[in-house]
């Protein structure tokens, strides 16, 4: 009889708890949707969200013009946030200090500089 019990509980511990755990962690994935996210299907499908019916539990994902309609439970993954998950997101988390902000961006205007100069030289070119 002891015996039995201890195979229900290991059982518990390393099938169901952690499933539970994974549908929690999915749930919270879905709730967080917002329309702009680039996710992955199921059917390995990468799509952006361009519209999310949560009555129906539909979403509608946009594949290089062609508009699909999925069931919301067919979402696998997030692959990018929109930029407004992004700044949501952002605010939610600790804020970088005022030294660190300003070299991401000094970073960031060289490249820009450079993607810049490879378009004028293309236009030239022509």
């Amino acid at each position: 009889m002891l015996l039995i019990v201890v195979m229900i509980v290991a059982m518990y511990f390393l099938m169901i708890r952690p499933q539970r755990k994974q549908q929690k962690k999915h749930q919270d994935t879905l709730n967080q949707l917002k329309k702009g996210d680039h996710v992955v299907t199921i059917g390995r499908l990468h799509g952006v969200i361009d519209e999310i019916n949560m009555e129906a539990k539909t979403v509608t994902l946009d594949c290089d013009g062609i508009y699909l309609v999925f069931d919301l439970n067919a979402i696998a993954s997030v692959t990018q946030r929109s930029a407004a998950s992004e700044v949501t997101s952002a605010a939610a988390t600790e804020q970088k200090p005022a030294e660190e902000k300003t070299a991401e961006t000094t970073e960031e205007t060289p490249s820009d500089a450079a993607t810049d100069d490879s378009s004028d030289d293309t236009k030239a070119d022509k």
